[in-house]
C-alpha cells in the first residue's frame, strides 16, 4: 500500500481562526489532522538558513527537538515545525488509514510564494481552505501575539515602522508582518493553481459569528459527514497583553517570569495574572493605528473583493 498523504491543506491566513479549525476538524471521526499542526513542509522559504540571526539559536533547538520527536511515536500533538525531508512528512499521515480524509494546517503557505506550486506538485488533487481576516486586525493580533510572548517590546506602530524599513527578508519578528495581510496575490496564486471548487473562501468573521455554519460549509466542502458537530466551546490561542511591554520582555528573556510562576503559590496566581496583564476589553487596536493599516491595505482589499466577487466594504 502507498504512503497515506494528506488530502486537504489549510493554508492560511495566520491569526485567521485556523487553530481552532484544525482542532475543531481533528474531532471528526472521518478526519486526520497531522500530529504537527504546522509542518512547513512545502513552504521552502521556511527553512533555518533563512531565519533572522535573533531567531536563529531557537530554531536550532526547535529542529533538535523536532528531529527527535520525528523519531519516536509522536503520541502528543507539536504545534509547528519546519519538517524537510519528504519521507518525514509522509510519517505524520502514517497512522490516517481508516480515516477518509487526512490534513495539516501550515499557515504560512498562503503568503509562500513557493508553496502552492509544491503542494500542487505533490498532491494535485488537494482542496485548500482559506480563512480571510481583516486584514488591518490580522495584523494587530500578529502584534499582540508577539508581546504577549515577549519577542515584541515596541508599540504596534513603532513595529509597523520597523516593518516598512525593513530590507532584510530573512523570516524574523520584523518580516513578514503587513505583508501577510497582502491577500490579493496570494489567493490569486492557489486560484491560479488548483481548480476553483477545491479552493475554499471563508471569512474569519463569518467563522467568528457562525462557527458551526461555517463548519458545516467546510465539513460538505471536505466529503465528509456534515452533521457532525464538534465541541466550540474551549477557545485556543488567547493572547494576555501586558501592562508593560518592556518589563514583560525583560521578564520572558531572562526565564524569570518562568521561575516566579513556578514559585507563585497556586492561589495567587489569577492575581498575579491580573496584575501583570491588561484586561481583555482594554486590548483593543488605537483609531489612529487602525487608519493606518486601512489605508495601507485598501488598494489590496478593491483588488481581492474583485477576485473573489465579493464585498469586503465592511474591511475599508
Amino acid at each position: 500500500m502507498p504512503p497515506r498523504q494528506p488530502d486537504f491543506f489549510i493554508v492560511g491566513a495566520p491569526k485567521a481562526g485556523t487553530t481552532s479549525l484544525c482542532y475543531y476538524l481533528d474531532q471528526h471521526p472521518q478526519i486526520y489532522m497531522s500530529p504537527i499542526k504546522e509542518p512547513c513542509y512545502f513552504s521552502t522559504e521556511i527553512r533555518p538558513q533563512f531565519f533572522s540571526d535573533e531567531l536563529r539559536g531557537q530554531i536550532e533547538q526547535d529542529m533538535a527537538a523536532l528531529n527527535s520527536y520525528l523519531a519516536g511515536p509522536m503520541l502528543e500533538k507539536r504545534a509547528g515545525g519546519i519538517v524537510q525531508e519528504w519521507d518525514d512528512y509522509l510519517r505524520l499521515f502514517a497512522s490516517a488509514n481508516g480515516h477518509k480524509v487526512a490534513g495539516e494546517a501550515s499557515v504560512i503557505y498562503l503568503w509562500s510564494v513557493n508553496a502552492p506550486k509544491n503542494i500542487h506538485a505533490r498532491v494535485p488533487d488537494a482542496k485548500i481552505l482559506i480563512l480571510l481576516r481583516n486584514p488591518a486586525d490580522r495584523a494587530f493580533s500578529q502584534y499582540v501575539h508577539g508581546v504577549s510572548t515577549g519577542w515584541i517590546r515596541q508599540s504596534l506602530r513603532a513595529h509597523i515602522d520597523a516593518n516598512l524599513r525593513n530590507r532584510d527578508q530573512r523570516f524574523g519578528m520584523e518580516f513578514p508582518f503587513l505583508e501577510l495581510g497582502l491577500y490579493y496575490a496570494q489567493v490569486k496564486r492557489y486560484l491560479d493553481t488548483f481548480p476553483p471548487a477545491s479552493v475554499y473562501i471563508g471569512l474569519y468573521e463569518d467563522y467568528r459569528d457562525q462557527p458551526q455554519k461555517t463548519l458545516a460549509e467546510i465539513l460538505r466542502f471536505l466529503g465528509v459527514d456534515d452533521a457532525f458537530r464538534p465541541d466550540t466551546s474551549a477557545r485556543h490561542l488567547q493572547v494576555a497583553m501586558p501592562r508593560n511591554i518592556g518589563t514583560s520582555h525583560l521578564l520572558k528573556s531572562t526565564g524569570l517570569w518562568r521561575r516566579a510562576r513556578r514559585l507563585c503559590p497556586p492561589r495567587l496566581l489569577p492575581l498575579a495574572r491580573r496584575l501583570a496583564h491588561r484586561p481583555r476589553q482594554a486590548v483593543t487596536l488605537d483609531p489612529r493605528d487602525r487608519a493606518f493599516l486601512t489605508g495601507y491595505y485598501r488598494e489590496d482589499i478593491g483588488k481581492l473583493a474583485g477576485l473573489l466577487n465579493r464585498d469586503l466594504s465592511h474591511w475599508q
